[in-house]
C-alpha cells in the first residue's frame, strides 16, 4: 500500500463507502483542490477511459452536493494525457478527448450523464518482448497542478487445462476437475468463469446467441513475477442445475416463444487484475472484524484514486455430445444439434 489517506467524500464510487455515513458535517479545514482519478489499461481494448473528478467539501448535506455536477466535475479546466513508455526509449503520447456516458445508473452521484476522458490506441503487439509502462497525467489548466499515476500491463500467460486445441469438452465426471494455468507477469488476482454459449430458436425461425456464466471464487498469485502454477477445482455435474436455473426465462410468456435451444461452446474466461487493482479490491472487501472503518487506498501522486491494469484471456471449446444429451434430459428445450454426432 503506497499510502493511507484520511477518508474524503470522493466524487466517484467504484465501491460505496457511504452506507453508514452522516449526511451533515462541519467543514473542518479550508477547501483545497484534490484530484480523483480512476482508470484501467488493457491490451484487450482499443479505446481507454479515464474518470477524473475533484473531491469536495461543503456546508450542509453532502448527498445534495453529490447530485450537482459542478461539485465534482472539472469541466474543460483540465487536460488528460496517457503516455506510453518502452524500455527501448520509445514514447507515445495520447491526449484524451472528453466523452459523455448517458447510462450511468442512479446512485449517490449525478446521473445518468457523466463526462469521462478517452484515448484511442492499441497496445503494441510485441508486449511480451518489450516492456511498456503507462502514465496518466492530469494537468489543471488554471492552476498548473499536475497529477500522475503509473501502471505496467498484465502480460500474456499460458492456459494448461483445458488443453489448447481440445476438440470438445463434457461436464459428466462425478469427480472434481481442474482448470490450470501459469500466472501472468504483473497479474495478481484471477477471476475464472465458464461461459456457456448456446443458440436459441424463437418462433421456429429466428436464431440468436445467448450465454450464461458459471463464476468461481477469485484466486491470487503469490507474486507478480509470472509462471506460477495456479488452479481451481470445479464439480462438472454442477453445470446442469446452473443451466436449469439460469437459462429458462423467468417471464413465462417470453419462455413460451422459445422453440428450441442448441449447444455451442464453453468459453473459459480468465479476468486478470494487476497488483494495484488487487490491493484496491482487498482494501474495499467487506470486513469480518470488529473494526469496520478502513483506510482508503491510492496509487496516484498529488491526488487520490486508482490507475492500474487488467487483461482478459479466453479459451473456447465445443460442447460434447454427452453434455448435450444430459442437457436435453434437463427439459429446458435443448435438442440435438445437426452435425454434433
Amino acid at each position: 500500500m503506497k499510502r493511507n489517506i484520511l477518508r474524503l467524500l470522493l466524487s466517484i464510487s467504484l465501491f460505496s463507502a457511504f452506507t453508514a455515513c452522516e449526511t451533515d458535517f462541519d467543514v473542518i479545514a479550508p477547501w483545497k483542490d484534490i484530484t480523483v482519478i480512476y482508470g484501467l489499461i488493457s491490451q484487450n481494448d482499443s479505446v481507454h477511459y479515464i474518470k477524473v473528478n475533484k473531491a469536495f467539501l461543503g456546508e450542509g448535506n453532502a448527498l445534495e452536493y453529490a447530485q450537482i455536477a459542478d461539485s465534482s466535475s472539472y469541466g474543460d479546466k483540465i487536460e488528460v494525457t496517457i503516455i506510453e513508455k518502452g524500455l527501448n526509449g520509445s514514447i507515445r503520447t495520447f491526449i484524451c478527448d472528453t466523452t459523455t456516458i448517458y447510462n450511468k445508473e442512479p446512485g449517490i452521484f449525478y446521473y445518468p450523464e457523466q463526462v469521462v476522458y478517452k484515448a484511442a490506441f492499441k497496445v503494441p503487439s510485441n508486449l511480451d518482448a518489450q516492456q511498456y509502462t503507462y502514465t496518466v497525467e492530469v494537468r489543471n489548466k488554471i492552476t498548473g497542478k499536475i497529477v500522475t499515476a503509473d501502471t505496467p500491463l498484465v502480460k500474456d500467460f499460458v492456459i494448461e487445462t483445458p488443453r489448447p486445441g481440445q476438440q470438445s469438452i463434457d461436464f459428466i465426471s462425478e469427480s472434481n476437475q481442474r482448470i490450470k494455468w501459469l500466472s501472468a507477469k504483473d497479474g495478481r488476482r484471477y477471476n475464472v468463469t465458464i461461459r456457456f454459449w448456446f443458440d436459441e430458436v424463437v418462433n421456429l425461425y429466428d436464431t440468436t446467441q445467448r450465454y450464461i456464466d458459471w463464476n468461481f471464487s477469485s484466486v491470487k498469485s503469490g507474486s507478480v513475477n509470472g509462471n506460477e502454477p495456479m488452479e481451481i477445482l470445479y464439480a462438472p455435474l454442477d453445470f446442469y442445475p446452473i443451466c436449469s436455473n439460469l437459462i429458462p426465462y423467468k417471464d413465462a410468456q417470453q419462455e413460451s416463444l422459445v422453440t428450441s435451444r442448441l449447444v455451442d461452446r464453453a468459453e473459459f474466461r480468465f479476468a486478470v487484475a494487476g497488483d494495484e487493482l488487487n490491493t484496491f479490491m482487498e482494501v474495499n472487501e467487506p470486513s469480518s472484524g470488529i473494526v469496520q472503518e478502513k483506510p482508503a487506498y491510492t496509487n496516484v501522486d498529488n491526488g487520490i484514486g486508482l490507475f492500474s491494469c487488467r487483461y482478459t484471456k479466453t479459451a473456447s471449446i465445443p460442447i460434447g455430445t454427452r453434455t448435450e444429451e444430459k442437457l436435453i434430459a434437463e427439459d429446458i428445450k435443448f435438442v440435438d444439434k445437426i452435425g454434433n454426432k
